[in-house]
């Protein structure tokens, strides 16, 4: 049985890696990808999202218009790293219309796909996660039918803006901007494996040629003196969308999680309670983890380390094929 999963995105540069790597695998089935604000305005994402389908020849997946701003804070784009529109200020003038998108809203959408699916569904969101906490707030038991969460949700040692939504959720896995072992990761632009992307981008396919264009602004960017002071786990781009499109994909990808012991026997090492800042002027968005239990949370999840590159290089390059 193939995995069936929903992408919750706010479509850039690395979500577009992200899609295409799950519509490439065979294994997986997407029953929908719902857009949020986050990475370009919501319009964007939208259109972003659609273009990527199309390059794919995968118009046949709805994709539904989620929340346009944060339900708490000021909104806030990436328009310096991923191009104002989100993908590289590389226009299609073909590009499909937001006419395609669903009637139905993303929130309502999540809602009514997992309660029809229990226990059959994962939810990839590697968006902010708006969408998500509105769908709690509409159906709180709606997470009680999901059979996994993976949210690229947040960072322990840097600053983005993500919304937290604490209800009863299933087993959860966070894949963190901050990877503490550097030859685990899959930073495109680093010397050691620069060859890698040379060749993934040069792929004699439609696939690959939309890549190049749409990351050319990013791959730029990040070797500007100004974000080279922003990184936290060396040179390159840093594609954590994509590891937490991977291992909901692939678990065996998954080498290393946050060895925390848990406070109740029932639960295994590797899960740990974490919490969102979102009232600090310098760490909004700061990813807490609760290692002294002091938040009392009854729901754990699983912080993401370490992956098997090999692996996560040939997810990515048969997105390109």
């Amino acid at each position: 049985m193939r995995k069936k999963l929903i992408l919750d995105v706010d479509t850039g540069v690395d979500d577009a890696q992200a899609i295409m790597m799950a519509l490439a695998d065979p294994n997986v089935e997407i029953l929908a990808i719902t857009c949020s604000h986050g990475n370009t305005k919501l319009d964007n994402a939208c259109k972003n999202t659609l273009r990527v389908l199309k390059v794919c020849d995968r118009m046949d997946i709805p994709v539904h218009r989620g929340c346009a701003e944060p339900v708490l804070g000021r909104k806030r784009h990436a328009g310096d790293f991923h191009g104002k529109d989100g993908l590289g200020d590389a226009p299609d003038p073909d590009a499909p219309g937001l006419e395609l998108l669903q009637k139905r809203k993303a929130p309502q959408a999540i809602i009514k796909i997992v309660n029809a699916n229990p226990g059959e569904v994962t939810l990839v969101a590697t968006a902010p996660l708006t969408n998500l906490a509105v769908a709690a707030q509409l159906n709180p038991s709606f997470t009680k039918n999901l059979k996994a969460l993976y949210i690229m949700g947040g960072n322990t040692e840097s600053s983005l803006p993500w919304v937290s939504s604490d209800h009863e959720q299933p087993p959860v896995r966070a894949a963190s901007g901050s990877w503490k072992q550097k030859d685990d990761v899959l930073d495109l632009l680093s010397v050691s494996l620069k060859s890698f992307c040379d060749t993934w981008l040069a792929q004699d396919t439609e696939k690959a040629r939309f890549m190049e264009k749409i990351s050319l602004h990013t791959r730029t960017m990040v070797q500007t003196e100004r974000y080279q002071k922003e990184l936290v786990s060396g040179p390159g781009f840093n594609t954590c969308d994509t590891y937490a499109v991977a291992a909901a994909i692939d678990d065996t990808l998954l080498t290393e999680s946050d060895e925390v012991e848990a406070p109740a026997p029932s639960r295994p090492r590797g899960s740990v309670a974490v919490t969102v800042e979102l009232e600090g002027t310098h760490t909004r968005g700061m990813m807490v983890l609760d290692y002294m239990g002091l938040l009392k949370k009854k729901n754990k999840v699983f912080i993401m380390k370490t992956i098997d590159l090999e692996k996560f290089k040939r997810l990515l390059t048969n997105a390109l094929k």
